[in-house]
């Protein structure tokens, strides 16, 4: 048990979010009443006191949860009034909770099917050929899906129902002898190093402080499943986290400098995340399995949501309509409007998102929404602050699916039973990746705003663990007809959570490099084993095969098959190509340097013109926007069958 933790008042469900209270034992604190939060009381009744005798004794009678964080009484009033409010406006007319009775076999088919591997199921092959997906795992990784296939397989079979593909179809000789573990697969980096993951490396690992480390790199290189199993082997004190004060300062992780370049999840294309997706569940799976985390899954239900309007409608839905009056809408049209009435006029007012606006007019206001908005006949000036406020939670809350998804709502808060910084902030970010397109775009302009409203925090009163507490409930509660308060009151936890997305969303919008590499080994393994399915796709690969070919030889011809060279396509500017030399040195901020330069800023207009990045396009990925600092270079060398366009982000 950690030193520190010391003083808990009572034991509550063990790894909850926020388990025990502690009270310190300093006369300046003396005061200052804790509770635990794991189950906390209503706040219409009056907490009973316990004296010390009694505390210590309870203290002695049962051990202290794993799982250790202590939050005041004092700092869950802003959570309690969102509680109020929430219930006094209605639960929302989000799905019905899923039936607690699980069908094993079906959350494993479903599993299975979200991992890209649902051809293991029925022997058809899906959009990603199963096959080349399991060939491109990791050992531990394929040991993983080797376990949820066999549970698929033995459930079917006490259903006395035959399974298409038996396990050992797939995974030819892979059982390991009776008794012994699978041996995990070593991991070695980039330059040919194990990385080290003791824990006296990693000093937000095990118990912490009150004052953790500020700012530390995050590895990228690396699975994160790889270095989890030795950390919880050796890390001295497993499940020690606590957080002592409410607005205690938390580790804030920056992302390496790879040589490769930073990619974000809006510079890849949607079928290169929608792999990422696959390799993102794989991993977490992997992951949590490694940590000793449960991960638990929701089943999917369909009922029927709304077509039209604003409100209650399926963001897909809504973005689909939305790009009707706007192209290449990626976040909800009126999401957004909310957003820049509270940025710009809203974010200096005490009390944002707190202080409720009138319900009688909250919900007049949205009722001339869905009349007006798409019309442009909505007046904005009539909307104040709290309410655009109160509009913008109702949002989040009537979705008829979460926004962090009915699936993974259970992995998102299985986050806090985790005892390291580090690897929440891992799960966090492989629990991003999975978001669909719509939700991960939608949450990430939401955590935006709310950066930005803890900015102002002396003009608003509005600090980090203010706003956490207030959209916790919002956020993380999958409300129902059937929702009960037990579901809030376990919501409370959840702040910690959102304190961690607010503050280290730069980085957990960053696709890591490892989820990259992989994707580049599924792209070369699925092309490989491509095959034409009738005489005219034979023919025009025959065809593709001799145009490439005759161009090799061209190049060999001319002298121009010299490492390193590139021809980068222009097809916006002036200049439509350039022929480039790559040294060791060259970035891609230099190409799109030489490229302003050489076709001058007077042909089109700068201010007309969309900024334009360097893209790689084809080979062994998609397409693939450049960070400016990406060595080309090195990417020549991973990526030589690639073109390099110059051109405009897709927004």
């Amino acid at each position: 048990m950690c030193a520190r933790a010391r003083g808990r008042t009572m034991e509550m469900k063990e790894c909850g979010v926020v388990l025990t209270g502690y009270r310190s034992y300093s006369p300046s604190a003396s005061g200052r009443r804790a509770v635990s939060v794991g189950r906390l009381p209503s706040p219409d009744r009056k907490e009973q006191n316990l004296g010390l005798g009694t505390m210590m004794s309870q203290e002695a009678l049962h051990p202290p949860p794993r799982c250790v964080r202590s939050v005041s009484m004092d700092s869950m009033e802003d959570y309690w009034s969102e509680v109020r409010s929430i219930t006094e406006n209605g639960p929302g007319c989000q799905d019905e909770p899923p039936d607690e009775r699980v069908d094993e076999a079906e959350l494993e088919e479903a599993w299975l099917q979200e991992a890209g591997l649902s051809a293991l199921l029925c022997g058809v092959p899906g959009d990603t050929p199963a096959e080349a997906l399991l060939s491109t795992l990791t050992r531990s990784q394929a040991a993983l899906v080797h376990k949820r296939l066999d549970n698929y397989t033995q459930t079917l079979r006490k259903r006395n129902k035959q399974s298409v593909r038996h396990v050992r179809d797939v995974f030819p000789g892979s059982d390991p002898p009776p008794g012994k573990p699978r041996e995990a697969a070593p991991h070695i980096s980039s330059d040919g190093q194990v990385p080290p993951w003791a824990p006296t490396q990693d000093h937000s690992s095990g118990c912490m402080s009150d004052d953790p480390p500020v700012r530390e790199t995050l590895l990228f290189d690396v699975p994160y499943s790889e270095g989890a199993s030795a950390a919880r082997k050796e890390s001295g004190c497993q499940g020690c986290l606590r957080v002592g004060r409410d607005d205690a300062p938390l580790p804030v992780f920056l992302p390496p400098s790879p040589k490769l370049g930073l990619t974000g999840a809006q510079d890849l294309s949607s079928e290169d995340m929608k792999k990422i997706g696959y390799i993102s569940l794989i991993e977490l799976t992997t992951f949590y399995d490694a940590l000793g985390v449960e991960l638990k899954r929701n089943r999917t239900t369909r009922g029927k949501t709304r077509e039209s309007g604003l409100f209650g409608v399926p963001l897909a839905t809504l973005l689909e309509n939305d790009r009707k009056k706007l192209p290449g809408s990626k976040v909800p049209l009126v999401f957004k409007k909310l957003l820049s009435k509270l940025e710009q006029t809203g974010l200096q007012t005490e009390g944002i998102l707190r202080v409720p606006g009138s319900a009688s007019r909250v919900k007049h206001l949205r009722q001339e929404l869905e009349a007006k908005f798409y019309e442009d006949r909505f007046d904005w000036e009539q909307v104040r602050h709290n309410d655009a406020a109160g509009l913008l939670k109702m949002f989040i809350r009537e979705l008829p699916h979460p926004l962090l998804t009915l699936q993974h709502l259970p992995a998102f808060l299985a986050v806090q039973s985790i005892s390291s910084y580090r690897h929440q902030i891992q799960a966090l970010h492989l629990l991003i990746m999975l978001l669909p397109e719509p939700n991960r775009d939608t949450l990430k302009a939401l955590l935006e705003f709310l950066r930005k409203v803890v900015a102002h925090e002396e003009e608003n009163r509005m600090s980090l663990w203010n706003v956490s507490m207030i959209v916790a409930p919002n956020l993380f509660v999958s409300r129902g007809k059937s929702a009960k308060l037990e579901e809030m009151q376990g919501a409370a936890g959840a702040a910690h959570l959102v304190r961690l997305l607010i503050t280290n969303q730069d980085l957990l919008w960053t696709v890591p490099c490892f989820l990259i590499s992989h994707l580049r080994k599924l792209n070369e393994a699925s092309s490989g084993k491509k095959t034409p399915r009738s005489e005219k796709g034979k023919k025009n690969l025959l065809k593709r095969w001799n145009m490439e070919r005759n161009k090799g030889e061209k190049m060999e011809l001319s002298g121009l098959l010299v490492d390193g060279l590139i021809r980068v396509h222009a097809p916006l500017h002036a200049k439509v190509s350039m022929a480039l030399l790559l040294d060791g040195e060259t970035k891609a901020k230099d190409v799109m340097a030489r490229f302003d330069c050489e076709n001058g800023r007077g042909s089109r207009s700068a201010v007309k013109r969309n900024r334009q990045y360097l893209f790689e396009v084809g080979g062994n990925i998609g397409e693939r926007c450049l960070d400016p600092e990406t060595y080309l270079l090195d990417l020549y060398h991973v990526n030589p069958n690639c073109e390099w366009v110059f051109k405009p982000r897709n927004t």
